[in-house]
């Protein structure tokens, strides 16, 4: 069962639950998915999600859930939050390939994000993703995310090295969209 923490038009966000770990393990092993992720190379066994699941409900990460089919998506999350200087890093995932292109990720971002905002009192959101992940920065550029700057060569992927793109959101990027 999920709970509706952050409701959108098409989908909400709701407490992460660790039964759901056979599901993620499927996405998380599925190469299609992962090597837009920093866990590509890792083998993720049910037992192992379980337990990662466990430790991430207890803090600000959430399912991703179609409004209309209570179907599990995907996950979005903080980590790294200071509540001193109002920053975090914000991750995502939408593992359920068929919601892909679809306007779910930049919906579940923008709850997470406003909420990180009006509620956890934070100022600047930072994110890494991979220069060959053209959809996801198109979508983070859509929601006001701006490049701030790039690892060269941070990462290789299929015997090719690529830069990791460093964007961030500030509320007056985030709410003039």
């Amino acid at each position: 069962m999920y709970i509706k923490k952050l409701i959108g038009e098409k989908c909400y966000l709701s407490p992460i639950d660790i039964n759901d770990a056979e599901k993620y393990a499927m996405w998380l092993n599925d190469q299609e998915i992962a090597d837009f992720l920093t866990l590509s190379t890792a083998v993720i066994p049910v037992d192992g999600e379980r337990e990662i699941l466990q430790k991430m409900s207890k803090d600000h990460n959430y399912a991703i859930v179609d409004l209309k089919t209570n179907t599990l998506l995907g996950n979005v999350g903080l980590i790294d939050i200071n509540h001193i200087h109002g920053s975090a890093e914000i991750g995502i995932f939408i593992g359920d390939k068929s919601y892909w292109n679809k306007g779910y990720g930049k919906e579940a971002l923008s709850l997470l994000i406003d909420y990180s905002y009006k509620k956890l009192n934070l100022h600047n959101i930072l994110l890494r993703t991979y220069d060959f992940n053209v959809r996801a920065i198109a979508c983070y550029e859509k929601i006001g995310f701006k490049r701030i700057g790039e690892i060269r060569q941070g990462i290789q992927r299929n015997l090719e090295f690529h830069n990791i793109i460093l964007m961030d959101i500030l509320p007056s990027d985030f709410y003039k969209k």
